[in-house]
């Protein structure tokens, strides 16, 4: 049976970050495994390259969207290969292929009168000039009510959004209140397919039952229809008879799964168009973008008579350290930053003991990922291989041609090969953790067995010993393969193996080992970056009233993402109430609170003084609560005094906030001072 396995389609906006890569690297080892076990795979991935993000973020950088997506195409590419995972094909969803199909799906749905258009209010803002896609909007989620939500779906609650369901919306780019305006869009008929997504999903054995769960509570109503159209700018594929609508990147990203199977093989259509081998689709995604793929994707696959996935592996979100990744926080690492620090497959092995078939949250927490390299990689797997091997060349010029058969070894080998048997039924059903503990029992066996033998108190006699131990090295390397390819890769090669698959799993072979080296080593100290003494927040400014006890001083109240807080400012000489309300202000959210003329203040706003101007530094791009960082560093969140402060060196340079030899800056922008080319930064 054939064997299409996708990865969700990384956006081509920005690097490849270790949350990625749970899930490249979890479809990565089911691919191998079954390779493994002589089944035909095909293992693809492509880059999602349409939509606003993109049109934008490349007129930024000064390149066209089709330079900047090829860019990251090809880093995320180089991603991959650090981390050993193996796509028979990584393609592009900007390609003629995908153009052909998403056509092919439109002109087919609409023909079949599951397209039509209407009217509806789309968000505009005024300041930026543009009609603003979902995910350019961030507001409070209507049903849940968390604050700082973007337009297209909850990550709380999970729930698929429209811009205008959003409370108090704001543009992303200027952080405006948009207005709404009429245009005309393209509507895909999802509540067509209620009954039939209902059926899916019950009779789908396959699919993970939280999941179907949680699935099941939206289809307890009529689904709403989906709209599939954009308004320009915006980069993507021009809907058939328009000049300036394009396929929302939602409706073509997914189709770009089968582009990508007709890109690498000619025989694409025995995957994805109904035929009598039904052969088995399996998508991995993560749980942020279930919606889209258990609601919005299998409709349309049932709209045109394609094959529906036989799975759909979700997996949940990753944690550092217990939060969520920060740059401020010095949690937020990519792909090419730990491939630097540490071996990448280490983070392949802590992945697989967290990863099963249960929907759950990983938790990458480094003093726990070091005890796991160093306690159980190292010196129970590595550790195994490496001794056994060593005294076989050391001892045996490498040579083993007997394997020691009495019962308390036959006893062993069985109790070996029941863990075999457990092991490629746990691959099988997707549970990795639950191999990767079968496995790292065999080698706990297998060092049990060596150690008691002691074969250095009688080298001659033991080397039977030693012949059944290097069988059993020889099937970790089997076993461990999907999970760390190239330590399996080098075992093999130490003993004149190579390619071995399931089926060469046995005991009896006589082996001789070559060129014999301890693969891994411990990680003695963990890496952190350099820390930056302050946690600078943009805070946007609510209110401000005058001090009661000081002429001079405000009372401003701010907003720091859902946090409230009270400031005392020295800036009644520079500016009036009115200039300083809704601003986008700089604030030392970690400064010791104190009373200042007997009003309790909760920070300190930062400012930029040449002498003659006062400025206060601004982030009006950027939304309330986010972080103000300097690359290379991390935020301290430890409190610091206001002596403390005056010694931090802060300074204005041609308009950039300066420390050391750095800016300042948001995810969104520089922070730069209008009014002040060069001075001091003051509270």
């Amino acid at each position: 049976m054939k064997t299409l396995i996708t990865a969700a389609l990384p956006y081509a906006n920005g690097p490849i970050h270790i949350g990625h890569l749970i899930e490249y690297t979890q479809a990565d080892m089911i691919a191998r495994f079954l390779r493994l076990t002589g089944q035909d795979v095909l293992y693809i991935c492509a880059s999602d390259t349409h939509g606003t993000p993109i049109e934008v973020n490349a007129a930024k950088l000064n390149m066209k969207p089709e330079q900047m997506v090829a860019k990251f195409n090809k880093e995320h590419k180089e991603d991959f290969d650090r981390f050993h995972i193996k796509f028979d094909d990584y393609y592009t969803t900007h390609s003629p292929e995908n153009e052909e199909l998403s056509e092919y799906f439109f002109n087919t749905l609409k023909a079949r009168g599951y397209i039509y258009t209407k009217k509806i209010n789309v968000i505009y803002c005024p300041s930026c000039k543009r009609t603003l896609p979902d995910r350019y909007v961030r507001g409070t989620c209507p049903h849940c009510s968390t604050r700082d939500q973007y337009g297209d779906i909850c990550e709380i609650c999970s729930v698929a959004l429209k811009g205008t369901d959003l409370i108090d919306p704001k543009c992303v780019l200027c952080s405006t209140t948009p207005i709404q305006k009429e245009s005309e869009h393209y509507f895909f008929k999802l509540s067509a397919f209620t009954e039939k997504l209902r059926k899916w999903l019950t009779n789908n054995q396959e699919l993970q039952s939280e999941i179907t769960n949680h699935i099941s509570t939206w289809l307890e109503k009529d689904l709403e229809d989906w709209c599939i159209s954009r308004d320009g700018p915006y980069f993507g594929f021009t809907i058939p008879g328009e000049t300036d609508k394009y396929f929302y990147v939602w409706l073509d990203a997914p189709i770009g799964y089968i582009s990508t199977t007709k890109h690498a093989t000619k025989d694409w259509e025995s995957y994805w168009k109904n035929n009598k081998e039904s052969p088995r689709i399996i998508h991995f995604i993560g749980k942020d973008i279930t919606y889209f793929h258990f609601l919005f994707w299998p409709a349309m696959l049932m709209g045109v008579g394609f094959n529906l996935p036989s799975k759909i592996m979700v997996h949940g979100f990753l944690t550092v350290n217990g939060t969520k990744m920060s740059k401020s926080r010095g949690t937020f690492f990519t792909a090419e930053d730990i491939a630097k620090t540490y071996n990448p497959e280490y983070l392949r092995f802590y992945y697989a003991q967290h990863l099963h078939v249960k929907l759950s949250d990983i938790n990458l927490d480094f003093e726990d990922f070091q005890a796991s390299i160093n306690n159980t990689l190292v010196a129970n797997l590595a550790n195994f291989c490496y001794r056994v091997l060593s005294f076989a060349e050391k001892n045996y010029d490498g040579k083993l041609n007997e394997i020691a058969q009495s019962e308390t070894e036959k006893k062993l080998v069985q109790a070996i090969q029941d863990k075999v048997t457990t092991a490629k039924e746990l691959y099988a059903n997707y549970d990795i953790k639950g191999a990767l503990t079968e496995i790292l029992s065999i080698s706990t066996l297998g060092n049990t067995y060596f150690q008691n033998a002691e074969p250095w108190k009688n080298k001659e006699q033991s080397k039977p010993i030693l012949g059944l131990a290097a069988n059993i090295v020889r099937t970790l390397s089997i076993l461990i393969s999907p999970i760390l390819p190239v330590f399996a890769e080098q075992i093999q090669h130490q003993i004149g193996e190579t390619n071995l698959t399931w089926n060469d799993i046995t005991f009896d072979k006589k082996l001789c080992t070559n060129n014999v080296k301890m693969i891994y080593t411990k990680i003695e100290k963990l890496q952190t970056a350099p820390q930056f003494p302050l946690d600078l927040r943009v805070a946007k400014i609510e209110s401000v009233e005058n001090h009661p006890n000081a002429d001079s001083l405000y009372i401003v109240q701010l907003s720091v993402g859902s946090e409230k807080r009270q400031l005392i400012a020295g800036l009644k000489k520079f500016y009036s109430k009115a200039e300083l309300e809704g601003k986008h202000v700089i604030i030392i959210a970690n400064l010791e609170h104190a009373k200042i003329r007997g009003v309790q203040s909760q920070g300190m706003m930062l400012a930029a003084d040449d002498a003659e101007h006062v400025k206060v530094l601004e982030a009006p791009k950027t939304a309330p609560g986010t972080s103000v960082t300097v690359h290379g560093h991390v935020n301290s969140t430890k409190p610091i005094t206001i002596q403390e402060f005056s010694k931090v060196g802060l300074r204005i340079k041609d308009t950039k906030v300066i420390w050391k030899d750095t800016h300042l800056h948001t995810p969104t922008e520089d922070i730069t001072v209008h009014g002040v080319e060069n001075g001091a930064v003051v509270r």
